[in-house]
């Protein structure tokens, strides 16, 4: 066993370091470890341990607790209809769908038809939000809708498991009406549990640990919160994901919600890395290469059926962009289908075979989705243009003005750049297309322009060939590289200074030849040191 985790644990890390030179996520380096490690060492069967798989999940238990710490419950009242409404008229459409092909096209049963319905139906709640929270998506409004849709997924696990036992009780001669029963009484219990413990006990309780002044306490103090809520859950007969989103709820009511967020990031990302281990042990060449066809239509089917529903349903109360952002980031099948699947092949309500051609095709849809969301903005930016908005007041650039500066956003950054060029009475005129920040800049009485970046009738609209320099202030790497693009092909790349985060934005521009990258995290330590010399020399 050993000698099985020093494998595993030695490719991830060198599968990793190299998708991290090529900018892909760390998940695919994951899965890729554990279908290399399930034929290196025969463990495909090993997947089928149920000590192993609950280690595992809860790497998407701890997920969800910090999730959990982002959204009090105010929050998700806010967010009742993408909760609600949009989480669940997808869930039905798209399981509807299905049905009817499984069913009167395919020629299954009804009751398989029904399962592998609702079971494609669902997202990954794992690879989309530990995406998201690494690049921030998460709080932008179509990250706030994919969180939504996947909250009403997974408490939508809850049925659909039921409903698996109901078809297996029928066959055994279960009494449906003592199940649903139990079930009711079951939530309402646990809801209880945890509201009230959370309301009148968490933050006593964890004032009292803290006061301990140790860490180690009240990093056990942390682990226990989270899993055993987790476990409450798991006893009154829901996921344990479930268990620990309410309970992170709870604690993020509290002072101490940042402090317990740090303390179960390494916690969380490790049983994370686990997880997908796990579901790359999932892949089985043989039934990739036996049903390859089936496969390859059946993945694209899936996947599109699922954007177009999604798109069609926040479209109606949305921009294009956002509608495309969140179908595309749900467009994957998610963990629990897995379990689903597996459970209903457990209960002979599906053929093994058509099980596991479905598990590779989840599993492949999984390994699909980092690479998805990692162009996410770039692909909407090319592919959806900005919405029309109704912005009638917005500052016209005279065809005669040159010499000036062209300021590409106005975030805190572009904010502090405008202060400063005002103070040499330099020429300027702005560009956003951030609503909330083009207010700012409209309130100030700013020459502010209303626009994307990237869109060069836009950037020529602003005399941007007779620009004296242009500077590109956007916080946003994904959209940074085509923005730089679009500004080197209609003036000379010596003109334009970009302003970057970190070393790894600025090698990823290195191909459109920009002389002017400045890195802010190098200019804030030079900025450091200049003022600890000076201080030093002052002494």
């Amino acid at each position: 066993m050993l000698g099985i985790i020093v494998a595993a644990t030695s490719i991830a890390l060198i599968l990793n370091l190299i998708l991290k030179k090529i900018h892909l996520p760390t998940i695919i380096g994951y899965i890729l470890t554990g279908t290399i490690i399930a034929y290196g060492f025969d463990l495909h069967t090993a997947v089928d341990n149920h000590e192993l798989r609950e280690i595992a999940e809860f790497g998407v238990v701890f997920l969800m607790f910090t999730i959990g710490l982002e959204f009090s419950l105010n929050h998700l009242k806010k967010m009742k209809r993408e909760v609600f409404f949009t989480g669940s008229l997808q869930i039905i459409i798209t399981a509807l769908f299905v049905f009817i092909i499984s069913k009167f096209i395919i020629g299954f049963e009804t009751q398989t038809s029904l399962i592998i319905g609702m079971a494609l139906s669902l997202s990954s709640t794992a690879i989309v939000l530990k995406t998201f929270n690494e690049t921030k998506e998460i709080n932008k409004p179509y990250g706030r809708r994919v969180l939504g849709i996947l909250i009403m997924q997974d408490i939508a696990v809850i049925p659909i498991l039921l409903m698996i036992s109901f078809f297996s009780m029928t066959e055994n001669g279960g009494s449906l009406v003592f199940t649903i029963g139990k079930t009711i009484l079951a939530a309402i219990v646990l809801l209880s549990l945890l509201y009230f413990s959370g309301k009148y006990l968490l933050e006593p309780f964890l004032r009292y640990v803290s006061a301990t002044k140790s860490d180690e306490l009240f990093v056990a103090s942390v682990l226990l919160l989270a899993v055993g809520s987790a476990y409450l859950a798991y006893y009154f007969g829901f996921s344990y994901s479930l268990g620990a989103f309410i309970a992170g709820m709870m604690i993020s009511e509290t002072k101490f919600k940042h402090q317990v967020e740090a303390d179960l990031i390494p916690f969380r990302n490790i049983l994370l890395g686990v997880f997908f281990i796990t579901v790359g042990m999932q892949i089985n060449f043989k039934i990739i290469t036996d049903y390859i066809l089936i496969i390859l239509v059946l993945l694209p089917l899936v996947m599109g059926l699922k954007y177009g529903v999604i798109y069609a349903l926040v479209r109606y109360e949305d921009n294009k962009r956002t509608a495309f952002k969140t179908a595309l980031s749900l467009i994957q099948i998610g963990e629990f289908s897995l379990a689903i699947l597996e459970l209903a092949r457990s209960q002979s309500l599906i053929d093994t075979t058509y099980s596991q051609i479905l598990i590779v095709t989840i599993v492949i849809s999984m390994i699909l989705t980092p690479i998805i969301l990692k162009n996410l903005s770039k692909a909407a930016a090319k592919l959806i243009p900005e919405d029309v908005m109704m912005i009638t007041d917005t500052h016209n650039v005279s065809s005669d003005t040159e010499n000036h500066v062209i300021v590409l956003g106005y975030g805190k950054f572009g904010q502090a750049i405008v202060k400063e060029l005002k103070v040499f009475g330099q020429k300027y005129v702005i560009l956003e297309h951030n609503v909330k920040f083009y207010q700012v800049g409209k309130d100030q009485d700013e020459p502010i322009v209303f626009g994307n970046a990237a869109q060069r009738h836009i950037l020529n609209s602003l005399n941007i060939t007779k620009a004296s320099a242009v500077i590109v202030a956007v916080n946003n790497p994904e959209s940074l590289h085509l923005i730089c693009q679009a500004v080197g092909e209609l003036t000379l790349n010596s003109k334009t200074i970009v302003t970057v985060s970190n070393e790894i934005e600025k090698d990823s521009l290195m191909d459109l030849n920009i002389e002017h990258i400045i890195v802010e995290t190098n200019q804030i330590a030079r900025a450091v040191v200049d003022e600890v010399l000076y201080c030093r020399l002052d002494n």
